[in-house]
């Protein structure tokens, strides 16, 4: 492809924590004791960022990987001078360290239970996405939300990046023009892999919590850690995982909430290892006024295509693609306008935002005002990943009506809108 000028419409800037300070909020008297649940990477970089807001005061870790929570614990001493209690059932950090607020970043499965008892218990919640496994649960949390009167912000942190942020205006300006189709996507190289054996759970590791209201699955070496998003007791796959982030693009941008009509087909027509998500699939979503769709596909990552993710925009004025490590790009339909571009800033050393989404999770909490990424926007942005997961295991398309959170006319859809929970653990009802 080649590409026309650009137009650097901001400087290219990577900042790391060092630029925290300059979203700092007011009132830095005020300290709130915190736990994460869910000790890994991305609980770790979420922790992280709380921690140099100044604002936390972290009290306890919940994990069942002993190893995860040890390398954890170690970093916030040093981070923080802070020494948290070590838990391995949330249930139990809950009721004796009462928190403030709690992170939730355990795998998908698990995100619903702990959120809602930990709102329950009294804490504000951070929730990582999805937040749910089945669309049912994510109408639970929104009720659970505004039950107990918390706030709770899903970690959809695309919101708060610059970049984003300066997109939506564009595209809200109209400068695109009337858009009638949005393309979202993601493709990545890759193989056919090979399987990897099921293996006895290693002795730091608590399987069977880990796997929790799940079904109890044997151990794989590539479930855990970071994993699990390729199986689907425990994840929804690549439109589970990065495709969150980008059906929460096409509803930021929209006026409209919900999709009205799913279609999804997929497949493994070239993995071969121990996975069982699709490496393939499509989903087209119908609106009133505009037609959306996702393609992911988990091989053949190639430099023709320039970009491996996010969504294309297409307008009457122009093609609009919204990134990320390589920011947005507008392309005039008129061929001798010059092309725009605004470059990303992102924090190091993850390239995300979280720090500005933490920031506004603060300022929530304070003014009792929704945050940027309240509980029911991310429940929108979940349910458009799970409708197009429900109609390819339905092989077909379903009527979505998002406003009582039903599938029209289809008692068969319906009931995978929940799935049974395992053992002692229950089903969260609205």
């Amino acid at each position: 492809m080649q590409r026309r000028t650009f137009i650097q419409t901001t400087a290219a800037a990577t900042v790391g924590f060092a630029a925290a300070p300059l979203i700092k909020v007011l009132g830095k008297d005020k300290k709130y004791t915190t736990a994460l649940i869910g000790s890994g990477w991305w609980g770790g970089n979420i922790l992280r960022c709380a921690i140099q807001a100044g604002e936390s005061k972290v009290v306890a870790l919940c994990d069942v990987d002993e190893n995860q929570i040890k390398a954890t614990l170690a970093e916030v001493k040093k981070l923080s001078g802070d020494t948290p209690k070590i838990y391995r059932d949330y249930r139990e950090l809950l009721a004796k360290e009462k928190p403030e607020i709690v992170i939730v970043a355990t795998p998908d499965h698990w995100h619903p239970l702990i959120a809602i008892a930990a709102m329950k218990a009294g804490a504000h919640v951070y929730v990582e996405k999805p937040i749910c496994h089945t669309i049912n649960e994510g109408k639970a949390m929104v009720k659970a939300a505004r039950d107990t009167q918390r706030i709770v912000q899903v970690g959809t942190h695309r919101r708060a990046s610059p970049h984003n942020i300066s997109g939506m205006q564009f595209l809200k300006s109209g400068k695109a023009g009337k858009i009638g189709s949005v393309r979202a996507f993601v493709h990545y190289p890759g193989g056919p892999g090979q399987k990897t054996p099921d293996a006895e759970a290693p002795s730091t590791l608590d399987w069977n919590m880990w796997c929790g209201p799940a079904p109890l699955r044997a151990y794989n070496p590539t479930m855990h850690p970071k994993g699990f998003r390729s199986y689907l007791d425990y994840a929804n796959g690549q439109l589970g995982d990065w495709g969150i982030h980008w059906m929460d693009q096409i509803l930021w941008w929209t006026e409209e909430k919900h999709p009205k009509k799913v279609y999804s087909t997929a497949n493994r027509f070239i993995r071969q290892d121990s996975t069982d998500a699709p490496d393939t699939q499509n989903v087209l979503f119908e609106f009133e006024t505009f037609t959306a769709s996702w393609e992911h596909r988990l091989y053949a990552g190639n430099e023709a295509e320039k970009t491996n993710l996010g969504c294309y925009f297409y307008g009457t004025e122009g093609t609009f693609h919204m990134g990320w490590l390589d920011g947005w790009t507008f392309y005039p339909a008129d061929t001798k306008k010059q092309i725009i571009h605004e470059a990303p800033k992102l924090d190091e050393p993850d390239q995300q935002n979280i720090a500005a989404l933490w920031a506004d999770f603060l300022t929530s909490i304070k003014t009792n005002k929704l945050s940027m990424c309240d509980i029911e926007i991310g429940q929108r942005s979940t349910n458009m990943s799970l409708l197009g997961m429900l109609s390819w295991k339905l092989g077909r398309s379903v009527e979505w009506d998002g406003e009582k959170g039903l599938i029209k006319n289809d008692a068969e859809a319906n009931k995978l809108l929940s799935r049974a929970y395992r053992g002692e653990w229950v089903y969260p009802t609205v």
